[in-house]
């Protein structure tokens, strides 16, 4: 047990190490969304996030934009915990049956005209769950999709270049 405590708090450290201080692209990227956010919006995009069944994969890198080295609202971008606050539906996973209503329901509470952005590969068609009797498909197979971000999971800085291409869309206008 001795070993083991002088281990953990002698030895190297058992993380990846943290990015490059200096990462101008990610800066530059959040940039652009504010100003498109403003321009499109006249205020800071709101987001909704649902996981429609997923593996969390998609969630850690989600959860990576608010740390304090993506720092996303520090932009004016927030997620927001009510669809009828949200602009932006992001939604990650395959539909399953059990999420489905839930899913719609949230679509519906949400304020006209909206995007929505499915994120990763299973969001897309189903991914590793596609065929699975619990499985509906992807989220297109539910919601009209403006955009999808790629990647099992998508990284951050990608997830990021996708708000900022549905954001320089026009919008459409969907009455829910």
């Amino acid at each position: 047990m001795i070993r083991l405590l002088a281990r953990n708090l002698f030895g190297p450290p058992l993380t990846e190490q943290p990015p490059a201080a200096d990462d101008a692209a990610g800066r530059e990227i959040a940039a652009a969304l504010q100003r498109a956010s403003r321009r499109h919006l006249g205020h800071s995009l709101a987001i909704r996030h649902v996981d429609a069944g997923s593996c969390n994969g998609c969630e850690l890198e989600i959860h990576a934009l608010g740390n304090p080295y993506y720092d996303l609202e520090r932009y004016g971008l927030r997620f927001v915990a009510s669809p009828r606050h949200a602009d932006l539906l992001l939604v990650t996973g395959p539909v399953t049956h059990n999420m489905a209503e839930a899913l719609h329901r949230t679509y519906t509470a949400m304020p006209g005209p909206k995007w929505v952005v499915a994120a990763g590969t299973c969001a897309l068609d189903g991914g590793c769950f596609a065929g699975s009797y619990a499985v509906l498909g992807g989220v297109s197979a539910l919601l009209p999709v403006d955009l999808h971000v790629a990647g099992c999971p998508p990284a951050p800085l990608d997830l990021l270049r996708g708000l900022l291409a549905v954001m320089e869309r026009p919008r459409k206008a969907t009455i829910a």
